[in-house]
């Protein structure tokens, strides 16, 4: 998966330093990035090569080994400007380009910007926040509120009935593929019980024996997914709910097309269970 960088070591922790020459820098703009991906391997720009703004105006996100990645701060109205070898790549370039760490380190760097860019002013006194410097927190210096990154909890469950997994289709999105249920927690739910609701939300169909199966940080929705196997109990009859899928069925283990994507929880979970390994 896409998290999965091995033998490299993702170091969180926050810093308040400066960045280096050879330090590489996200530069966002919407939903896109400045890098490279020619011939399906990504770069980014190093902090010497860009130009329009100060180390005092980059803020440190984190290191994979001993490399360190910075982003620049959204808002004051700065151009920024890199080598014309780099263009603006969009979210979906991080999904199917090389290597896996730096896709990994763009998607994350992408859910801090978008967190810092939505959290310029304080949502109880809206005075303009600052930063602390010993934690990765946003503060308010008028009323003292702080706010930490948003991670919100989902659950990714294939449900199963002997040989049969069932998957689905998203309604009005670009992707096609066959997925599984998948939802966000609510409010005072345990993960188990988000998953009885959404299976049943999206499909009507009731599940029983649920089992964790594993996590997967996923950037791309600022989201933690929890992957969970369960059982079909009762009647395997599908109602499909029209307002998020198109799709519903059960599909025989052996009809299960091969993952070509090691990207996503999803996608392994299939492929596990059409190996017969659940």
């Amino acid at each position: 998966m896409i998290h999965e960088i091995e033998p490299r070591k993702f170091h969180v922790e926050y810093m308040n330093t400066a960045p280096q020459a050879r330090d590489t820098v996200f530069v966002f703009s919407g939903s896109g990035v400045i890098g490279d991906a020619a011939g399906g391997e990504l770069t980014f720009p190093r902090f010497e090569e860009i130009s329009g703004v100060g180390a005092d105006e980059l803020r440190y996100l984190f290191s994979i080994d001993e490399d360190r990645f910075f982003m620049a701060e959204s808002g004051g109205g700065r151009e920024v400007s890199a080598p014309d070898k780099y263009a603006m790549l969009d979210n979906g370039a991080f999904r199917v380009n090389k290597p896996r760490h730096l896709a990994f380190a763009a998607v994350t760097a992408q859910q801090l910007f978008e967190w810092y860019a939505s959290h310029r002013y304080c949502g109880r006194c809206g005075a303009e926040n600052g930063h602390s410097d010993k934690e990765r927190s946003i503060v308010c210096p008028a009323c003292g509120l702080v706010v930490y990154p948003k991670i919100s909890p989902v659950v990714i469950v294939a449900v199963t009935n002997g040989d049969n997994l069932l998957v689905t289709r998203y309604k009005d999105r670009p992707f096609r593929m066959y997925a599984l249920v998948a939802g966000f927690g609510e409010i005072g739910e345990a993960h188990e019980d988000t998953v009885r609701r959404e299976v049943f939300e999206e499909t009507g169909v009731r599940v029983k024996n649920i089992r964790y199966y594993k996590s997967q940080p996923w950037g791309f929705s600022s989201s933690l997914l929890s992957g969970f196997f369960c059982d079909l109990d009762g009647d395997p009859a599908i109602t499909v709910d029209g307002e998020e899928l198109s799709e519903a069925i059960w599909l025989p283990r052996g009809e299960i097309p091969p993952s070509s994507s090691d990207v996503a929880l999803t996608a392994e979970m299939m492929e596990v269970f059409r190996l017969g390994l659940q």
